[in-house]
């Protein structure tokens, strides 16, 4: 039996940061992956290709904008299948590049899927490991509605969704939160109609209210159609069709919409089933999640977990954060658990929406003062030399200290723009310092430090 100071289950951004980390600092270490690469969700259905189909779509829907800039473009046409062999080869890059990560830093790829029999043992296929502690990082799935089956054909998950084989007349998104939202502008783009349905009465759950009352508002004037506070009822097919029976939450009246295709896009449920869990008897919280201490050990010692089977925002970053927090801590180098508060949240849509830390309406319910400034790109040269003026940037402050308690910006390369007030978060930073700091000019980054001037009382160009 083969033994290993440390065998991960699961080769996502969290498990395959964690094993690399942990044999850069002496361990010896096995990663243990199903799929035939490696990367996870996230690299190769999930972030990766749906970030390569929005920048190849992107590029075909800012043809129709350029008369702008002066320039003329006749004949234009996109090809599907070479959007899709593109993404498709961005995604083969990047998991090669992984397994060459694995050899360099001497991590064992078990390539199967793994179970844990006993406490120190892992199971892939016929071989069983000896593990001194076993990291659990599975990841997620897509949560299903009831009564609703996933084909990949009409009724699509997100990985149907980013492999079409032909542009849909009509898709029906089901769920307005970040995957609804970026999928479906995709195929807006390239010619579809998009209805995006919702139960709640407003898009992105969660998000800064006057952020997300600004991004329905772009995305309706780009042509994506909305259906708020609407229950599904059923999806059946028909023919290759689907037909979506929808209940209309402040009325109680139903409605019908025809589709060639249905995206379920009603968020992700942590992948725990057919470890071993319940066996081994590793504690669960109510929703699901695997229950773990400030260094993501579970209840059972040699047991740990991270990412999106525990608590805490779904992200990919969020779960690189948790595995190099917990096998630093295994390896004698502890620094303390992530704050979650200070991990940003990003929706590639375009205009792009980045969110930190607390919204205006959390503190406002939570009754405690703050200080809010605002700046608008319309405002800000570089996005009028770009012709990129939609959107804002939103600071919330503490009135006494003058910490950002939280951010949300809407706007071009807003993941990026976003960035300075995570280390402002992060470090102590006050609006003050962030305003006094120069900012290059002409730059979007500007609209930043000029919000931070309003929130000080103190704008210039506002």
């Amino acid at each position: 039996m083969r033994n290993f100071d440390l065998v991960v289950i699961g080769a996502g951004p969290g498990g395959y940061v964690a094993a690399i980390r942990a044999a850069q600092l002496g361990l010896s270490v096995a990663c243990v992956e199903e799929r035939a690469t490696l990367g996870g969700t996230c690299l190769n259905v999930g972030c990766i290709p749906s970030k390569a189909l929005l920048s190849s779509s992107e590029h075909w829907a800012e043809l129709k904008h350029l008369s702008a800039h002066g320039i003329t473009t006749t004949e234009a046409s996109f090809d599907l299948s070479a959007m899709m062999a593109r993404k498709d080869k961005v995604v083969g890059d990047l998991t090669k590049g992984i397994a060459h990560l694995f050899k360099k830093n001497n991590v064992e790829w078990l390539n199967g899927r793994g179970t844990i029999p006993a406490p120190g043992r892992v199971q892939v296929g016929e071989e069983t490991v000896a593990a001194k502690n076993i990291l659990i990082a599975t990841g997620s799935d897509p949560a299903g509605l009831p009564g609703v089956t996933v084909d990949e054909s009409v009724v699509l998950s997100s990985t149907g969704a980013l492999s079409l084989p032909k542009v849909p007349e009509h898709l029906v998104v089901i769920g307005a939160g970040v995957i609804g939202l970026e999928l479906g502008q995709v195929w807006s783009r390239l010619g579809a109609k998009v209805t995006v349905v919702e139960y709640l009465d407003r898009i992105l759950p969660g998000a800064d209210g006057e952020i997300a009352k600004t991004a329905q508002r772009l995305l309706q004037r780009q042509g994506l159609a909305f259906q708020l506070g609407r229950k599904v009822m059923s999806v059946t097919q028909t023919g290759g069709k689907a037909s979506i029976t929808l209940e209309r939450r402040d009325k109680g009246t139903t409605e019908t919409l025809e589709a060639d295709a249905v995206l379920v896009a009603i968020g992700r449920r942590p992948r725990t089933a057919g470890l071993g869990l319940e066996a081994l008897g590793v504690a669960l919280d109510g929703r699901g999640f695997i229950s773990v201490d400030a260094g993501f050990r579970t209840n059972v010692p040699g047991i740990l977990a991270i990412g999106d089977v525990v608590p805490g925002p779904m992200l990919a970053h969020k779960a690189e954060e948790d595995g190099i927090a917990a096998v630093e801590a295994l390896a004698g180098h502890p620094h303390g658990a992530p704050d979650y508060s200070h991990v940003p949240g990003v929706v590639y849509v375009a205009p792009e929406i980045a969110s930190l830390g607390a919204t205006e309406e959390a503190l406002k319910d939570a009754g405690r003062a703050h200080v809010v400034g605002k700046f608008q790109f319309i405002a800000n040269g570089r996005a009028r030399a770009m012709a990129t003026t939609d959107g804002l940037v939103k600071v919330l402050g503490c009135p006494e200290t003058g910490h950002v308690l939280g951010a949300h910006i809407i706007g071009r390369n807003a993941g990026e723009l976003i960035q300075p007030l995570v280390l402002a978060m992060s470090t102590g930073a006050t609006l003050a310092e962030i305003a006094a700091s120069s900012h290059a000019h002409p730059a979007m980054g500007e609209a930043v430090k000029e919000a931070c001037l309003a929130a000080l009382g103190k704008p210039l160009h506002a």
